[in-house]
């Protein structure tokens, strides 16, 4: 079994004696890992897996002034009113999925409420997400690693816009936000 499995399913076993559902966010830069992870600890545990990528910014939010803030090119406010107020009050989340093909909400996904709920992506640590979550991890990965998992993954075209628009936005992000200060894990 991965090392990281093993760690985090004890942190979480730990976690789960005081608590349930225990809250995980694993956060981290493009390609660093976190949907992977998610994946495996999910079907090791038997989690609840959200993805942030189901929150993109709808088009009429894709302003200036929104991307000009740090974690702003997340619908964050959606993660907060339909995953992290919703089991917090005990309730399973529900909650829209978007799909980039068409750049709208285009499916609900109703969620059961299970011992565990991982929410993996870029931007689950934002400012006004972070308190709901019981463990906090913070992927890293060096930038060639980066660049070939993009590559790999996305393509030439793709690695360019990551490299022009994305990881900026994230470096801003995680350095305004302080992002990695706040995880009880780095891996």
């Amino acid at each position: 079994m991965d090392e990281r499995i093993a760690l985090l399913q004890q942190k979480i076993e730990g976690l789960k004696v005081r608590k349930a559902p225990v809250l995980v966010a694993l956060e981290g830069g493009s390609a660093s890992g976190k949907s992977t992870l998610g994946a495996e600890l999910a079907e090791q545990l038997g989690a609840t897996l959200i993805h942030m990528d189901d929150f993109f910014l709808p088009l009429e939010l894709r302003t200036a002034e929104r991307f000009a803030q740090p974690g702003g090119n997340v619908h964050w406010e959606r993660v907060l009113a339909e995953v992290l107020q919703p089991l917090a009050a005990g309730k399973a989340p529900e909650y829209g999925v978007f799909d980039c093909s068409v750049m709208a909400v285009n499916r609900t996904v109703r969620e059961e409420i299970r011992d565990v709920v991982i929410v993996e992506g870029a931007y689950s640590l934002h400012p006004a997400l972070r308190d709901f979550y019981d463990l906090k991890v913070f992927l890293s990965v060096d930038k060639e690693t980066q660049k070939a998992r993009i590559l790999a993954r996305n393509g030439e075209k793709m690695l360019q816009r990551f490299l022009r628009e994305w990881i900026p936005l994230e470096q801003a992000y995680f350095t305004a936000c302080r992002v990695e200060e706040c995880c009880d894990l780095v891996l």
